[in-house]
């Protein structure tokens, strides 16, 4: 059975994937995850599956990663750990710059060594190794509200830490490929939302203020604009670029779903007032708060590209995937659902 190493796998996507994908038994998943706070070993519903292990490490740390290549000679890759809370990126960039930039710089090193005899030269039994490397929209930095979208062609213009360290990690993962021939496929993502996500980000953050009636922070005049993206959705769609993508190339992977972040926090009340009534309007609760430095305005993917050479289509909208996650928060807190 070929062996997968999914790094990251404990926080909210990767958790996700796993949880999507060992249960079908086509791989060995090995799980390795820092268990930083981001991480939690409760996301992972499959722990019992013969076809998963999981590995506690740091992607920094070369030499648990030549132990772990040796060891289990994966013949593929999907990278997901990484530092992604953008507030904890001003506050302490550095974390983000040595996992991001440093760790994923290992994980590509460490591959090239297993894989390849030398530039362009495959040992035999690695011909079919691929390296996924998850990436995210926010490297291309911001859109005018003016229709436009990111493309794989968008030149990139970071505007944080945390999207300047992925920026970084993706050049790399790109200088692998052209350099060395290493077996690289990259996908740049919109927000994803949905079960597991952690509790700093916005959804999660807006669901937990409403039950708890405390006050909902908005940024700014709450205008600024997501794409967001069911984390299922783009669990099928890394699925799909890792099986199906053309080495060396990028595939954005969005929802399709532009909301404004005061939109999403008035929806979220809304769902909030049809399954607790009794603490209806959640809507009141919403409070404007100082922007964030650098907040950048839009963000919009044109996943053209993916649908097209690649068949993957979202199955969620914004509507039906968000009253599923407030759902599951619901649950996840033991509220009862009038349903």
């Amino acid at each position: 059975m070929t062996t997968i190493l999914v790094t990251g796998g404990a926080g909210f996507i990767g958790s996700n994937f796993l949880n999507l994908w060992v249960p079908e038994q086509t791989y060995h998943f090995v799980n390795l995850d820092k268990l930083t706070y981001a991480g939690d070993l409760n996301n992972i519903k499959v722990s019992n599956y013969d076809n998963y292990t999981f590995i506690e490490g740091d992607i920094c740390d070369t030499s648990l990663l030549e132990t772990l290549f040796k060891e289990y000679k994966f013949e593929k890759v999907i990278h997901f750990a990484a530092e992604s809370h953008v507030d904890n990126s001003i506050s302490n960039p550095d974390a983000f710059i040595r996992t991001n930039i440093t760790g994923t710089f290992n994980l590509l090193h460490q591959s090239y060594v297993l894989w390849m005899e030398s530039p362009f030269n495959f040992r035999k039994e690695f011909e079919k190794a691929r390296f996924l490397h998850v990436s995210t929209d926010e490297v291309y930095g911001t859109l005018e509200n003016d229709g436009s979208l990111f493309t794989e062609d968008t030149s990139y213009a970071p505007n944080s830490p945390y999207s300047a360290s992925k920026a970084s990690s993706d050049m790399i993962a790109r200088s692998y490929f052209h350099t060395y021939g290493l077996p690289v496929v990259t996908t740049n993502c919109s927000n994803n939302y949905g079960p597991h996500q952690h509790d700093e980000k916005l959804i999660p953050t807006i669901i937990r203020k409403a039950i708890q009636k405390q006050p909902i922070p908005i940024y700014g005049d709450g205008k600024n604009i997501r794409d967001w993206l069911y984390v299922d959705d783009h669990c099928k769609g890394i699925d799909i670029a890792l099986h199906k993508g053309k080495l060396g190339e990028t595939y954005n992977i969005g929802g399709k779903n532009e909301r404004q972040n005061i939109y999403i926090a008035t929806k979220i009340s809304e769902i909030l007032d049809e399954l607790k009534p009794q603490n209806k309007p959640h809507k009141d609760l919403i409070e404007y708060v100082t922007d964030r430095p650098g907040h950048d305005f839009r963000y919009a993917i044109d996943a053209g590209k993916i649908e097209s050479k690649l068949g993957w289509c979202a199955d969620e909208t914004f509507e039906s995937g968000i009253k599923k996650t407030v759902q599951w928060y619901l649950e996840k807190y033991n509220l009862p659902l009038n349903l």
